[in-house]
């Protein structure tokens, strides 16, 4: 989808960062960067990502677009283990709680809601957003619940704009403060949700109606 544009400048996912600050982090299967028993525990991984930053002297962790996650085997949200939904669709962005999250590019709100299930993204907006001429929805997960608070369908951010904020563990799915960024040609009927993994006899299909959210934002 961004294969044809070249020399996308930085583009800040949260406030107050810059490229430099970044730092990739895996969490595939194979990985054994971070162990699944700490993934498993929101407080552990939450300290673990900060040793990690601050070792690296960096702001934010990132990954995750195709990874095959055995995090999911917890929840029975994705499915059954025969036939489990673990491959991830986004783009994990890791900081502080209460992180701002900046709109990216230049859209409106095109639905909101809290996903409770146990794993599921908490508070949730989809965005509609244009970009060098290209339309497409991205999906923010893993919110604050404040951040659903006065927010309309429709309501118009500028790239750069205060979107959100990144939720803790007790309301964001269970998980250490993160941003699920997800970018969705066609949002279909969905509306304050969207797939963020799925199985791999499915992938294909969802491969084809999105892409990586590192691209646009020049990581």
């Amino acid at each position: 989808m961004f294969d044809n544009l070249v020399e996308i400048p930085f583009t800040p996912i949260i406030k107050n960062t810059c490229l430099v600050d970044y730092d990739l982090l895996d969490l595939s299967a194979e990985s054994s960067q971070i162990s699944l028993e700490i993934q498993k525990d929101p407080e552990a991984m939450q300290a673990k990502i900060s040793k990690i930053l601050k070792d690296e002297d960096k702001k934010v962790a990132y990954g995750g677009y195709l990874e095959k996650r055995l995090l999911y085997d917890r929840s029975d949200h994705f499915g059954t283990k025969e036939n489990k939904r673990n491959i991830h669709l986004g783009t994990d962005f890791w900081s502080d709680e209460g992180s701002i999250v900046s709109c990216p590019w230049k859209g409106s709100v095109h639905s909101f809601n809290n996903n409770t299930n146990y794993g599921d993204y908490g508070p949730t907006i989809i965005m509609k957003h244009w970009f060098k001429n290209l339309q497409f929805f991205a999906l923010y997960g893993h919110l604050s619940k404040d951040s659903l608070i006065d927010l309309n369908i429709g309501d118009v951010y500028e790239s750069g704009d205060d979107l959100a904020k990144l939720g803790g563990f007790r309301e964001n799915g269970n998980y250490a403060p993160h941003l699920h960024l997800q970018v969705i040609l066609d949002i279909g009927s969905y509306k304050g949700d969207y797939p963020g993994a799925v199985t791999q006899e499915n992938l294909e299909v969802y491969i084809k109606n999105g892409a990586d959210p590192k691209d646009p934002l020049g990581l």
